[in-house]
């Protein structure tokens, strides 16, 4: 595949937004469109497509890759703005509320949250500020912190505690991963203030600042839309990062190095099938990003010798989902590398 050609389908990772904010728009059945697509079809579509491998790249400054980067922060914003319309104004109703809601946190955890952790790793400050802002709408407050000086540094050992370990199922990672990057994120940003001889008890606590200020939202959510749409607000979230740990969990699970083990394309699982590839830009070549960690996503490559998932991230989703039927796939392919 041409670079250029390339560079076009990652437009292919918007399509989950216009689905959702068709979704809400439309009401009742509707409001499950994302979860259908993104979870149904797209999962179906990665088993059957072939991995693309090309590894044909096109410049760094090149600008669609960085323009569809920032039409996502619009896109987010219209999945929300919509969603609290149609709850107001009665598009969604009962059932319905909850299913947009979590239609919308399935955008948010595969949009969202990957356009943010793309954005983190880059030094411009308008682009952290983004990839924030994104971490923001989908209520997560500890990824920015942990991602970047935690995980990048200590994957694969015990220190990291967004690594699975083998045999552990997706649900208990999720409460150990997710638990523990809240409480490592809030050590690390009190450490830091506290060598600078400052309260912790400030808003330049990014943790601390980032709770105050959802608390502030939630209050607004519910004096214009009310507490319902405020659940439906907190459900997206939830939905959203249990999605954000599933990829953790998928992209290190079993793998293992020593802490002064250089980390290598042979600590990550990934897939070069084109839904992963495109909708995700390009995070599912994780081997390469933790190789390289500042490399922008379409500049990514693959490793012939690195460890391939069966699937892509989509694709592998409801096997993770069945921890028994995961360990059955994942397990022997761990016992054959180690």
């Amino acid at each position: 595949m041409k670079a250029s050609y390339r560079n076009l389908a990652y437009l292919l990772s918007l399509t989950p937004s216009i689905a959702v904010i068709y979704g809400n728009m439309q009401g009742e059945i509707w409001s499950a469109l994302n979860a259908i697509y993104s979870l149904g079809i797209l999962a179906a579509a990665e088993w059957l497509l072939k991995p693309i491998r090309n590894n044909t790249t096109s410049a760094t400054t090149d600008k669609l890759p960085n323009l569809i980067l920032y039409l996502h922060i619009p896109a987010q914003l219209l999945c929300i703005i919509s969603y609290f319309y149609a709850v107001h104004t009665h598009l969604l109703n009962g059932i319905w509320i909850a299913i947009a809601a979590i239609s919308m946190g399935v955008n948010s955890g595969s949009a969202a949250i990957v356009v943010a952790h793309e954005l983190i790793h880059r030094k411009s400050q308008l682009k952290r500020f983004l990839g924030k802002w994104l971490l923001f709408s989908a209520g997560n407050f500890y990824f920015y912190i942990e991602h970047l000086q935690v995980h990048h540094k200590w994957v694969g050992t015990n220190k990291d505690t967004s690594t699975a370990k083998k045999g552990e199922n997706l649900y208990a990672f999720f409460l150990r991963s997710g638990l523990g990057q809240i409480k490592g994120a809030w050590k690390l940003e009190s450490e830091r203030l506290k060598k600078a001889n400052k309260s912790i008890w400030t808003l330049q606590h990014y943790v601390l600042r980032q709770v105050i200020l959802h608390l502030l939202f939630d209050t607004f959510i519910i004096i214009w839309f009310g507490p319902i749409a405020l659940l439906g607000f907190v459900l997206h979230c939830v939905a959203a990062n249990f999605l954000l740990e599933y990829v953790n969990y998928i992209e290190h699970y079993g793998l293992t190095r020593k802490e002064n083990e250089r980390v290598t394309e042979w600590h990550s699982w990934q897939s070069d099938v084109p839904v992963s590839r495109f909708v995700l830009i390009d995070l599912s070549r994780h081997a390469d990003h933790h190789y390289h960690a500042a490399k922008p996503y379409h500049t990514l490559q693959s490793y012939e010798q690195g460890r391939q998932l069966p699937s892509g991230y989509a694709g592998m989703f409801f096997v993770a989902a069945i921890p028994p039927l995961w360990f059955k796939m994942i397990d022997k392919r761990i016992a054959n590398i180690n």
